[in-house]
């Protein structure tokens, strides 16, 4: 009865378990609506099938296609000049001394196929049409019959080659093949096909109704690549002076006198014999994307011998690089879709997001490079289609998420326009899970401003007039503050506090802090100049920065809130804004501040021990207008005076000399007399 007892409460909490799924499921449906949640449907099954199909959809497929030329030449082998074949070409200086052009001279063929046979060739592939009669067709008739090397011509026909290969051409081919028996020449297929780009990528289909292709021919063996429709594997020269393949001038090995000489070239390699013509016979490879290590010219092409060279090494290699399987596809595309749809639910700071996105990004970029190095076939690999279905996949599902947060924005319109900056506030509302309406502890960029002799200067003016210029004075310094994208914390009588990094942080908030705090000066300096006449004069506006740890939230109680920051470093801020009365200053940084910063004029004040605090502090100044040479040579002297230069605090001495009026620095150089090197100055505040 136990038993069933237990197995009747396990039942029963499942019940609750999927009723309380059903329910959330039904209110975010209802929070989504239909009409967007069949949208978001619609927009990740197109990201499925552009992160699988990307190859056979135009532009993508272009897109696709650079990428893995930009593999292929990257990944691709390099080196030395090939031993084992050697390419022999009608040349401009071939046609230049025969005087033929097309068809090309067939004498000098013949007399290159009688030496090549007594140099021991391995075998001879030939990439020249036999397709039109010539004078000297006889010649090479009794050449093809006297060659004891197997010799194969190419042929191309009607069939497969309509463009190119007229039916009288491809009987007249055949014809002149009959006429050369019972000599040792054999037809070989001689097409190369290219993808309709134009860019010679993969091994051509071979049909049955034509013979093998020249690569297989000149083997006789490696039968597996008779249906090999995989990646060309090119090689590189590994020095630009030495190619990958020999590549001799017909005209040199029709010479009788040179038989000798050219032997080593020739005997026991596999001999292919076409056209090096600039205007002919030329294809466009990966390598056309590149610099050609040769020439240093980009977009450069390649004959078609030269392609059957590449398919006749990769053959001997025996190398058929392996390709993902069609369930791997499929695999990567779902994880690739998965992946773009959690990243955009994720709540996560911003630094994490773009972490997140970064290491997407590498590994999206960097996997297809990883495994065409690896010896992977890359074509067909997706990797456009992948960044494409993460974006449907991305935009898609936070399109949705923003949707059932619609009540958070709600609520965030009618809070965040009291005490943050636009940009914020819109950023809030983009994404209202950054607004954390508790309390959490976050770095921030704290800043305290006071005006000088504002309380003395009260008791001296009418109070309608101490009430006039302070709105004035802390309307202007709000605006500054709200134009630099600082969250007003408070005013204390004509002190403003303010800080950067919360409710959300921005990579520039050191920045924007420091500008700030120098546009705050200037806002104060100007504030002076345009006193009413008869009031006294009005003391400088002085400002302390800092970053570090605070709480920050909404405190207070339910009927009364206040988005505000507490912690030590809104104090040490209160001390840097005091500090200046005493260093002759009118802005102070803390070390911290001058660390995250990007800004570059941030002369070192010496350190100072305020009170609040344990240890001492470096503090600076920023100087905008005193330009980097100035900073620069501050901030060596300093280093040099705690390093116990005796020279360096002579050098200080001189640089106030020079600029009487810069009370900060005679100030530092009269503390620094007082404190030693590694020195700190204590004050009261």
């Amino acid at each position: 009865m136990a038993t069933v007892a237990g197995q009747s409460s396990s039942s029963a909490r499942a019940g609750r378990a999927s009723a309380g799924l059903a329910t959330r499921g039904r209110k975010a449906v209802k929070q989504i609506g239909l009409s967007r949640l069949i949208a978001t449907a619609m927009f990740l099954i197109i990201g499925l099938l552009l992160a699988r199909w990307s190859w056979h959809v135009p532009l993508a497929q272009d897109a696709e296609r650079a990428l893995y030329d930009v593999r292929q030449v990257l990944a691709a082998p390099q080196a030395e000049t090939d031993q084992r074949l050697t390419m022999v070409t009608f040349n401009e200086e071939t046609l230049r001394l025969t005087g033929r052009r097309s068809p090309l001279d067939r004498s000098m063929l013949a007399k290159a196929l009688t030496q090549l046979d007594q140099m021991g060739a391995k075998a001879i592939g030939i990439d020249i049409l036999i397709d039109q009669p010539t004078p000297e067709d006889q010649i090479l008739i009794d050449a093809f019959k006297g060659m004891k090397t197997p010799t194969y011509l190419g042929l191309a026909t009607n069939k497969s080659n309509p463009n190119f290969m007229t039916l009288d051409q491809e009987n007249f081919l055949r014809d002149f093949m009959k006429q050369t028996a019972p000599g040792n020449v054999h037809f070989t297929s001689i097409r190369l096909q290219a993808d309709n780009d134009g860019v010679m990528r993969s091994w051509p289909n071979q049909p049955r109704d034509l013979p093998p292709l020249m690569a297989n021919s000149l083997t006789q063996g490696y039968p597996q690549f008779r249906d090999y429709d995989g990646s060309i594997r090119y090689r590189l020269p590994l020095d630009k002076e030495r190619p990958v393949f020999d590549k001799l001038p017909v005209e040199l090995i029709a010479m009788p006198e040179v038989l000798e000489a050219m032997k080593p070239q020739i005997e026991g390699r596999y001999v292919l014999i076409g056209g090096n013509i600039p205007d002919v016979d030329q294809f466009t490879t990966p390598m056309s994307r590149m610099k050609s290590p040769t020439t240093g010219l980009v977009g450069e092409t390649t004959i078609g011998l030269e392609i059957h060279a590449h398919l006749l090494a990769q053959m001997l290699d025996n190398i058929m690089p392996p390709r993902i399987p069609t369930w791997g596809l499929w695999l990567i595309a779902i994880a690739i879709v998965a992946m773009g749809a959690l990243t955009s639910t994720a709540n996560m700071r911003w630094w994490w997001l773009a972490l997140a996105l970064l290491v997407q990004a590498a590994i999206v970029f960097a996997a297809p490079f990883a495994l065409q190095f690896n010896g992977m076939d890359t074509q067909d690999l997706p990797v456009f289609g992948w960044i494409l279905g993460w974006i449907f996949a991305y935009s898609a599902v936070g399109t949705a998420a923003r949707g059932i947060g619609s009540e958070q924005r709600n609520f965030a319109q009618g809070a965040l326009g009291k005490y943050l900056p636009r940009d914020i506030a819109a950023d809030i509302l983009k994404n209202p899970e950054r607004l954390s309406l508790g309390g959490e502890k976050r770095e921030i960029y704290a800043l305290f401003s006071d005006l000088e002799g504002f309380t003395k200067l009260s008791h001296q003016i009418e109070p309608e007039m101490v009430a006039f210029l302070l709105n004035r004075y802390l309307d202007v310094l709000s605006e500054t503050v709200l134009a630099h994208g600082g969250t007003i914390d408070k005013f204390v009588g004509d002190a403003i506090v303010a800080f950067w990094g919360a409710p959300i942080s921005r990579p520039d908030d050191a920045d924007r802090a420091v500008r700030c705090a120098i546009a705050m000066y200037e806002a104060g300096e100007q504030f002076r100049r345009d006193a009413p006449e008869g009031c006294p004069p009005i003391g400088v506006t002085r400002v302390g920065v800092h970053m570090g740890e605070a709480i920050v939230g909404n405190f207070g109680g339910e009927g009364r809130i206040q988005y505000t920051a507490l912690g030590d470093s809104m104090n040490t801020a209160s001390r840097l804004e005091g500090a200046n009365k005493y260093l002759k200053t009118k802005t102070l940084v803390s070390d911290t501040v001058e660390e995250t910063s990007t800004l570059g004029f941030f002369r070192p004040m010496g350190r100072i021990a305020v009170s609040g605090r344990s240890t001492p502090m470096p503090v600076f100044e920023p100087v905008p207008h005193m330009g980097a040479e100035h900073v620069t040579k501050l901030t060596e002297l300093l280093r040099r005076f705690d390093d116990k230069d005796v020279n360096a605090l002579a050098e200080l001495e001189a640089m106030v000399a020079a600029d009487e009026d810069d009370k900060a620095l005679a100030n530092l150089v009269e503390r620094l007399r007082e404190v030693g090197p590694g020195g700190y100055s204590a004050l009261d505040k």
